[in-house]
């Protein structure tokens, strides 16, 4: 008689072992959580500067602006109206004189004036035109003054039929003198137009 007693034990252990294990594994998984990785993102977040804070800002940079541009100019006016050394000025113009015209007056009176001081950045070739280059350079148009010229004193006489660049002296303290020393004021014949400049 064959004993089946130990095949169904056998049987019955292998049964309850795969059940076990079977449920351990359901356990396992049960309890065991997909991996998940976060992503972390970093995004740069610029901040807006306010309406209000830009237009300040503008303004700022518009005064800034301003206040070069007005030191610039007021930096340029000062160099132009350097002061001029007038007793300077009338020991040149009388040193540098000839005998007679040599039609150059307006040439004379400005190495005078350079040789004091004064800076000359352009100037105009005829002598009726320097009005506007005396103003510059510290002169100021007064009334003639011829009965009591003070050292320094210029006059330009406009032009003329005759004379078609005008004429230019300064008054040394002693005598009207141009690129020659001048007998007077009255360098031409006829009417003339005068115009008279004093250092401010």
């Amino acid at each position: 008689m064959i004993d089946h007693t130990h095949h169904q034990n056998h049987a019955h252990h292998a049964s309850v072992h795969t059940h076990i294990t079977a449920h351990a594994q359901q356990k396992s998984t049960a309890h065991k959580k997909p991996s998940t990785k976060k992503h972390t993102t970093h995004t740069t977040v610029q901040k807006k500067t306010p309406v209000a804070t830009q237009q300040k800002l503008k303004a700022q940079n518009k005064s800034k602006h301003r206040h070069s541009q007005t030191y610039t100019a007021t930096a340029q006016t000062s160099k132009h109206k350097k002061a001029i050394n007038v007793s300077k000025f009338s020991s040149t113009l009388a040193l540098n004189a000839h005998r007679r015209s040599t039609e150059k007056c307006a040439k004379h009176v400005r190495l005078a004036l350079e040789s004091a001081g004064a800076q000359v950045v352009s100037h105009p070739i005829a002598a009726a035109d320097w009005g506007r280059t005396l103003e510059k350079i510290g002169y100021k148009q007064i009334s003639p003054a011829f009965n009591n010229p003070q050292k320094g004193d210029i006059y330009i006489i406009s032009r003329t039929k005759s004379h078609e660049y005008g004429h230019i002296a300064g008054y040394t303290g002693k005598d009207w003198v141009s690129d020659f020393r001048q007998n007077g004021y009255a360098v031409y014949s006829g009417t003339a137009h005068y115009k008279y400049y004093r250092l401010s």
